[in-house]
């Protein structure tokens, strides 16, 4: 079984800002074995939280807000489903999925 996505990253290629943003909220997900949630509120802005998505939107810890070009950038270098990244030397293993959380959409990134 091979896992959705393979990203290496040897040398030749930078890592892209937005795994590098998507990398730094996976940390801090994993510290409190939470789901990384971005919620588009803005046209311009996504905010992004950790925590369970599947309670109530003021459940969640809002941990900062990214532009909505660097979101749509790790949703195309991400797929829904199981991914499998090597980012700056650690391979990640997470699962993409969207969901409802009180009127919004939202997109769950939730390490496995």
């Amino acid at each position: 079984m091979t896992d959705a996505n393979e990203v290496m990253d040897g040398s030749e290629e930078p890592v892209s800002e937005s795994l590098q943003t998507l990398v730094e909220y996976f940390e801090l997900s994993l510290d409190k074995a939470v789901s990384v949630v971005l919620i588009r509120h803005t046209t311009d802005v996504c905010t992004v939280y950790i925590g369970d998505p599947a309670g109530l939107l003021e459940e969640l810890k809002k941990i900062g807000a990214i532009a909505i070009p660097l979101a749509n950038e790790m949703l195309e270098r991400t797929r829904s489903g199981v991914n499998r990244m090597q980012i700056g030397g650690q391979v990640y293993r997470f699962v993409r999925t969207f969901t409802q959380i009180g009127d919004s959409a939202a997109v769950v990134f939730s390490t496995a």
